[in-house]
């Protein structure tokens, strides 16, 4: 998302650091690499193919399906069979890809039945072109209801250190054994902020560790449940290469402790 412009609307405002990001996303060892059709809308799937086609064989990439973008910032639902289909030809072709690993319904639509959105990724499903299924912004019950009509695999609801409305569904991901990806992990960097009042107590816990907060805030994550995969978002390398270097931190049961009460 963090890939295009503001407001996941536009091009990027520097299309060859957007790439850098990608390819070295990659030599760093990330092998999944999460994006949708609205995130521009098409440019960042334009992106990844651009920057990593043909894909090494261990990179999954994951897309969504589901969203209409009308400008920075504003969306509607659409689940109708037709769109979804459509939608799902059209990220095929956008990646290069003649199979999508990873494809997600970007949200449930309140006026589309969910057999009616999630029949229509069975049906791609049985011809090959999606190979697993998973949900965005839902509970529990909603996930129960949509596994009696396809096999979900993942779960990817905002979630963080400092934002856990999707507690309960975090807790009914690990029970299942369905991966659970919170998107913004590091709440767009909120928490970050000097005024923010969990910043002082993270600072301190950081520096500890010699690492940043953002580092830190992606660790208590990683350590929170075996099922969880953040996807931190970012346009720049730096910011990149910090991301990934928290997979590296160790945090004790007690240092957990610290992080979670912190918030």
């Amino acid at each position: 998302m963090r890939l295009v412009g503001e407001g996941a609307w536009g091009e990027p405002a520097d299309p060859a650091e957007a790439r850098r990001v990608l390819r070295r996303a990659v030599e760093l060892g990330v092998n999944l690499i999460d994006t949708a059709d609205a995130y521009g809308p098409e440019i960042a799937e334009r992106l990844i193919a651009e920057a990593l086609s043909p894909y090494p064989k261990e990179l999954v990439i994951a897309t969504k399906g589901g969203i209409t973008r009308q400008g920075p910032a504003r969306t509607e639902y659409v689940g109708r069979a037709g769109y979804l289909i459509q939608c799902v030809e059209m990220s095929l072709r956008r990646l290069r890809l003649e199979r999508i690993d990873l494809y997600q319904l970007h949200r449930i639509d309140p006026r589309t039945p969910l057999e009616e959105s999630l029949g229509a990724l069975r049906q791609l499903q049985d011809q090959g072109k999606i190979r697993h299924i998973g949900l965005s912004e839902v509970t529990p019950t909603q996930i129960e209801e949509a596994q009696k009509i396809v096999p979900i695999v993942s779960v990817q609801n905002r979630y963080s250190l400092a934002d856990r409305r999707h507690e309960e569904t975090l807790q009914w991901c690990a029970q299942h054994g369905i991966a659970f990806l919170p998107w913004y992990p590091i709440v767009a960097g909120r928490i970050l902020k000097a005024d923010h009042p969990s910043a002082r107590t993270l600072e301190q816990i950081a520096k500890h560790h010699h690492a940043s907060v953002a580092q830190l805030l992606l660790a208590w994550l990683l350590h929170r449940s075996p099922v969880i995969l953040p996807i931190p978002g970012t346009s720049q390398v730096a910011h990149l290469e910090e991301n990934v270097a928290a997979a590296g931190l160790t945090l004790s049961a007690e240092d957990f402790a610290e992080i979670d009460g912190a918030a």
